[in-house]
């Protein structure tokens, strides 16, 4: 049997690794277009130098070696023969028995004057910027935000935004000149964060008030400029702009007959199967998935998706019923560079716990426990 995976962040890894555990004689075959992985998570500290590009930089040869994987380097330009079949950009094309897309989504870049601000979540290039011009401001007004899929509620990435908002506010006071700076949240939704709970926004905003952030919330994004932050609620002058878009499904999407959701991702039932298609799965961001409207992109889902999506392609492929279905579970902690906010939601309610440095380095033990099985 030959398996292909696609990427090579969180959701792709997790699905190799779940592959190889159940059966040892698998053929796994991963595309990407690198060979490493980046832990996207931690680049939250690379503006303040608590982390370093290299440091959330992992070389996968020598996992993909103990994993006996065949690695392809390339391009995705579509998939054909009813997922049978991977086209790469370069021509070349690799058939397979099962597939398991996990190549990730892509940011929404079509707002006006986009590219004045910078999306961190982008890589670590983006993450050495926004050190870089911090550096370099003497003071000023940093606007910190993040938008949605409107078609797509689940494709967005929130939680980030709110650390970097924080870490910068802590940052600034270690640096003795918060006093010289204006930090302002901005956010179309009039109550931020409440897909992590419905008492989260309320909390969070309360947090920003003792910290004398301001916000600018409810109001429809128009465009930025150089300088300049535009909603239809009014303008937000702006030295430093950081802005998350929503997320939409891969560029290549469109060249398939990959059911595509509302919003542009690969639609899925809940066994995280590609609806219509056979032995093909999707997992992580570049998914569209049933369940409750609080789901998230985030590391911890595209895990449990990938796990799912491995069960039960292996279960395919060897003549039996697919069984494993999708856990919504939304886990994070909201970093400060010296606290750590846990949240957890489940169908059960919403736990979230008061700022803790306790939790502060327990986010910072979990990326060295999560990538030592990489490395």
């Amino acid at each position: 049997m030959n398996i292909t995976v696609l990427g090579t962040g969180f959701a792709a890894l997790t699905a190799v690794r779940t592959l190889r555990k159940q059966d040892a004689n698998v053929n796994i075959t991963v595309i990407s277009p690198r060979k490493g992985m980046i832990y996207l998570p931690s680049l939250i500290w690379i503006p303040p130098g608590l982390k370093k590009g290299d440091d959330l930089r992992v070389d996968l040869d020598s996992f993909f070696r103990r994993k006996r994987v065949n690695f392809v380097e390339g391009e995705v330009a579509s998939i054909e023969n009813g997922g049978r079949t991977v086209v790469l950009a370069c021509g070349d094309k690799v058939d397979n028995d099962g597939l398991i897309i996990a190549s990730g989504g892509r940011f929404i870049k079509k707002l006006p004057g986009i590219e004045h601000a910078i999306t961190p979540c982008e890589g670590i290039p983006a993450a050495e910027k926004i050190r870089s011009r911090l550096d370099g401001m003497s003071g000023g007004t940093i606007a910190i935000g993040f938008g949605a899929n409107p078609k797509e509620p689940s494709a967005m990435r929130g939680g980030p935004m709110f650390e970097f908002l924080f870490g910068i506010d802590t940052l600034l006071r270690q640096q003795g000149r918060r006093d010289k700076f204006k930090l302002v949240f901005f956010n179309p939704n009039r109550e931020p964060g409440k897909r992590l709970g419905p008492d989260v926004p309320a909390r969070l905003l309360e947090m920003m008030r003792k910290k004398d952030i301001e916000t600018h919330l409810g109001h429809k994004m128009k465009g930025f400029e150089k300088n300049k932050v535009i909603t239809e609620g009014g303008e937000i002058p702006a030295d430093l702009i950081l802005f998350m878009p929503g997320m939409t499904g891969p560029a290549w999407l469109p060249n398939t007959d990959l059911p595509q959701s509302e919003g542009g991702l690969i639609q899925a039932d809940d066994k995280a199967k590609v609806v219509g298609f056979d032995k093909v799965y999707v997992a992580g961001d570049a998914g569209s998935y049933p369940g409750p409207e609080w789901q998230a992109k985030q590391a911890h889902a595209a895990d449990i998706q990938a796990e799912v999506a491995a069960l039960n392609l292996l279960a395919e492929l060897n003549g039996r019923e697919p069984t494993a279905r999708i856990k919504h579970e939304l886990i994070c902690i909201v970093d400060t560079l010296t606290h750590g906010i846990l949240i957890k939601r489940t169908d059960k309610g919403t736990l979230m716990l008061p700022p803790c440095r306790l939790m502060h380095w327990a986010k910072m033990a979990f990326e060295w426990w999560y990538l030592r099985q990489y490395r």
